[in-house]
């Protein structure tokens, strides 16, 4: 079958399907097209032709004031770097800059933890034509002889350094982008203190410039004073404690004062509320946090919010957060329903408590996106209660479980058993 254009629209096969000419991913004319151009510590000689030539035919040059002296004499563009914070200040500075042929320099990929996603974000991708240069993760790979595609990245630049602790695992590759001269000693600290003390750690400076360097050590003997803050640290992990990735973490993996939802029940409770990458939950009456730590640790996008009115609990909870490598769990202070006010729309939310509270069920469910999920547990009769009258009006589904554990009985082995559990899932119509 062949292809034919009609009416400005090039056909490929099925009716439901249409090629998009390539001009559509590069908005070359227009003053208003912001290009974004990525630059390396090799400066202007690295460059490509098309991104020499973007940048010496803009009328204004944005970036770090290390990007800007990267330029020869040649690009003639009035200079702006960029204002401490920057992402507040950009639609000002842009929209300035109305009428006028506007470069912005990024590190390396623009669309790879760069500002390049930050401008699609804020102005949509038919503004933007971007012009990448290798990253500087690709650049460390090379360097290292790392097979990128079984390699985990993360970036310090805009998270806590205890990111690291949910990727820690025997055997593991791991690029990281420092966030600062101070870095590669953190990440060191953080691995000797989770043990990992034997890994090897690789810090490669100035990737691609004249300055280029690598150092490297093992955590636990790590003495390397800091260095250049443009950094990509390689981290090779032996032997260690594995923490699996699923749900149904250990008890022992968590600190507090009992309130947490057992081992077999959060595994079943995590099955019920089914994360989705990118989504939000709202996790009421948090605990020990589990919950919304094992949510978040299903996938990177995943987000969560615990609602806790314990003020000792609401530090447990951030402290095992940070230990199991979601320290980007939010924690609100405050008991439901009135502690949800002004809360971002949760896609699912898990009700481990307050479910008998006055109004709580009800808040919860006008909350919920459409089609969202709403998944609660209950271990009293009164809260019982409160699932049941639910299930009659709204439906979904019950489950009850009873958990038995082996435990010694003198010299024998006895079952202990735990206060069974009724676990109610419904997505509202």
């Amino acid at each position: 079958m062949g292809t034919r254009a009609s009416s400005g629209r090039l056909n490929a096969g099925p009716e439901n399907l249409r090629q998009v000419p390539p001009s559509r991913f590069l908005p070359m004319n227009g003053t208003d097209v912001i290009t974004v151009i990525g630059i390396g510590a090799g400066g202007w000689s690295d460059l490509s032709g098309t991104a020499r030539r973007a940048l010496a035919s803009a009328d204004v040059v944005l970036g770090s004031s290390r990007q800007l002296e990267l330029l020869p004499a040649e690009v003639a563009a009035r200079r702006v770097p960029w204002p401490s914070p920057l992402v507040p200040a950009l639609p000002g500075l842009i929209e300035a800059e109305h009428g006028r042929s506007v470069g912005v320099l990024a590190s390396g990929d623009p669309m790879f933890h760069g500002i390049g996603a930050t401008l699609v974000r804020l102005f949509g991708a038919d503004r933007l034509r971007v012009l990448p240069h290798p990253s500087s993760v690709s650049l460390a790979a090379a360097r290292l002889g790392w097979d990128l595609a079984r390699t985990d990245v993360v970036s310090l630049v805009t998270a806590p350094v205890a990111t690291l602790n949910r990727l820690l695992n025997p055997g593991r590759r791991i690029l990281v982008l420092a966030a600062g001269a101070h870095t590669p000693a953190e990440v060191a600290e953080l691995l000797a203190a989770r043990g990992y003390g034997s890994a090897a750690v690789t810090v490669l400076e100035q990737l691609g410039g004249p300055a280029e360097r690598v150092v490297a050590g093992t955590a636990d003997g790590w003495a390397m004073p800091p260095g250049d803050p443009l950094a990509v640290i390689g981290v090779e992990l032996g032997d260690g404690p594995p923490v699996s990735g699923l749900a149904g973490l250990p008890d022992e993996a968590y600190e507090g004062d009992g309130q947490l939802t057992k081992r077999e029940v959060r595994a079943v409770t995590l099955a019920a509320l089914a994360p989705v990458p990118g989504q939000l939950l709202w996790d009421v009456g948090g605990g020990s946090g589990s919950i919304g730590i094992e949510w978040m640790r299903s996938h990177p996008a995943c987000r969560a919010i615990a609602i806790e009115s314990s003020a000792t609990r609401v530090a447990t909870i951030t402290a095992n957060a940070a230990a199991l490598g979601v320290p980007g769990l939010r924690v609100v202070h405050g008991r439901a329903p009135e502690a949800l006010d002004g809360l971002d729309q949760p896609d699912t939310i898990f009700i481990g408590g307050g479910l008998t509270g006055d109004g709580v069920l009800d808040r919860c469910l006008a909350a919920l996106r459409p089609g969202g999920r709403l998944v609660a547990n209950a271990v009293t009769v009164e809260s019982e209660a409160a699932i049941a009258a639910g299930y009659a009006r709204l439906g979904g589904e019950l489950t009850r479980l009873t958990v038995q554990r082996g435990s010694p009985v003198g010299g024998f082995t006895g079952w202990r058993s735990f206060m069974p559990v009724t676990v109610w899932s419904v997505v509202p119509r």
